[in-house]
């Protein structure tokens, strides 16, 4: 039976429910339990646990599925770096053979020739047979001795001095007061006869 008012309307008339308000929370539940039995029922699960333990399941298989392309990206890269590295390592050992070549090919052996690689000087760290042949012979003219040539020493000096500096200069050895008697001569105080009269 509707409750009706003083006015003798029903109070259902003032607030109509809509949807989901018109029902019950009890059957709003039992509505629930139906589509989840039904959603069930059409993905081949007895119960909702079944559906968890599927999904947590294929969770975990794609995680290890992950975890194996990222161990094998891993070790791509991997490999990827180290054969980067033996390119580099081989070019730079290809580097070293063709100045070493080059400094032999002059004359450069021996300790010599390791002085003669450290010495050497390319501009370019690629740079191909050609400049490394011209910066060999610009070592080979700035330090011929790492390539076996003697560089001829400059002459000594006259009198024993060091090159480069003219030779000191020797004075005869005088009497004591020798030097009196000359300025007095330049001077004309004395003459040259009376020089030889006092000896």
């Amino acid at each position: 039976m509707t409750p009706t008012t003083a006015a003798g309307k029903s109070s259902r008339s003032r607030s109509p429910r809509i949807g989901w308000e018109r029902y019950s929370p009890a059957e709003k539940a039992q509505g629930e339990r139906a589509a989840v039995k039904r959603l069930l029922s059409t993905l081949g699960f007895d119960s909702p646990k079944a559906l968890a333990e599927f999904v947590t399941t294929q969770r975990e298989v794609e995680q290890a599925a992950l975890t194996e392309v990222e161990r094998r990206e891993q070790a791509a890269e991997k490999r990827e770096l180290q054969a980067a590295r033996r390119e580099e390592l081989a070019a730079e050992r290809e580097r070293a053979a063709l100045r070493r070549a080059a400094l032999v090919a002059l004359g450069a052996e021996g300790d010599d020739l390791v002085d003669a690689e450290r010495l050497l000087a390319v501009d370019d760290e690629d740079a191909d047979e050609a400049q490394v042949q011209s910066a060999a012979e610009s070592l080979r003219a700035r330090r011929p001795e790492l390539f076996g040539e003697v560089r001829t020493r400059a002459p000594a000096a006259p009198a024993g001095a060091p090159a480069g500096r003219g030779p000191t200069r020797t004075t005869p050895v005088s009497k004591p007061g020798s030097a009196g008697l000359e300025m007095t001569k330049r001077r004309g105080l004395i003459s040259e006869s009376s020089e030889t009269a006092a000896r």
